[in-house]
């Protein structure tokens, strides 16, 4: 598991994150020192649908202000300064990547939250909390870098208080076709960790959870893309984009991962679960 961590955190810390989001921010005529959360939504939030997809999980997820949230693999921080501003809660982040957590806590000073939000380097299989220490649990776009799909749900039961709710929202592996590679989570198949929705559904009840809801958000996807992709044209990317995380094979990335989308293997697929009552 270890060679397997440090191969993914090596993938996402392969480009210089901060400088090139500060650059971004003042090509757009912005001081990155004084910014909104919302000046960084083209950028902060790495997952299929961006902003619009956490919102949909949170809908769905119960939150309430004055909850303890905890973000598994937290990445720059999206939506976590999301979650703090639009609903008030306290939000700790973990994530696998040192560069990424570095940044998460640079960009929340840059919006000045820094004393709402908090991030910390740690595993998504041995999360640096304290047990029954949060709320709400979320994990967003994260576990197709994680081959033990077992831990990781144990280890989000272990620090959800009874009657918690762990909302995720994951990309699976819907079909039988081949998935080509690069890919915006891994460069090479060894990175990857796909597995099918009962394999997310099987962890989660051996771990004690009980399966609230389930959606396939595979035609909201390619919607998305598509509206994307038309906005875009031949246009040269703009000063803030997720290019800066993903670097220059971007396009292939992004091309490979909209063809598994549109041919049926892969969907990302949203499920609501609730810690069950022993």
């Amino acid at each position: 598991m270890r060679e397997h961590e440090l191969g993914v955190s090596k993938h996402y810390s392969s480009y210089d994150v901060l400088p090139r989001i500060r650059d971004g921010l003042v090509a757009m005529g912005l001081d990155p020192d004084k910014i909104t959360p919302e000046a960084l939504k083209a950028v902060d939030e790495f997952h299929i649908g961006g902003a619009e997809a956490t919102a949909a999980l949170l809908e769905k997820s119960g939150i309430r202000p004055g909850l303890e949230v905890l973000d598994i693999g937290s990445g720059i921080g999206g939506p976590a300064r999301m979650i703090a501003e639009r609903y008030g809660c306290q939000v700790t982040g973990v994530d696998l990547t040192p560069q990424f957590v570095e940044t998460a806590r640079a960009l929340s000073a840059m919006c000045g939250m820094a004393d709402r939000v908090r991030f910390e380097a740690g595993s998504a299989v041995a999360l640096p909390c304290e047990a029954s220490s949060f709320d709400l649990a979320l994990l967003l776009h994260v576990g197709m870098n994680v081959p033990d799909k077992a831990a990781l749900f144990r280890e989000a039961r272990r620090v959800l208080r009874d009657g918690g709710k762990f909302a995720i929202y994951e990309v699976m592996r819907t079909g039988d076709g081949e998935l080509s590679f690069p890919v915006p989570w891994a460069e090479t198949p060894d990175v990857s960790a796909l597995a099918p929705p009962e394999t997310y559904r099987e962890s989660a009840d051996n771990a004690g959870f009980t399966l609230d809801s389930e959606e396939n958000r595979r035609d909201i996807a390619i919607e998305f893309f598509s509206r994307v992709q038309a906005q875009a044209g031949s246009a040269a990317p703009p000063p803030l984009g997720l290019h800066h995380l993903m670097g220059p094979t971007v396009q292939q990335k992004m091309a490979n991962m909209i063809a598994g989308i549109r041919s049926g293997t892969i969907a990302p697929i949203q499920m609501i679960f609730s810690v069950r009552s022993s």
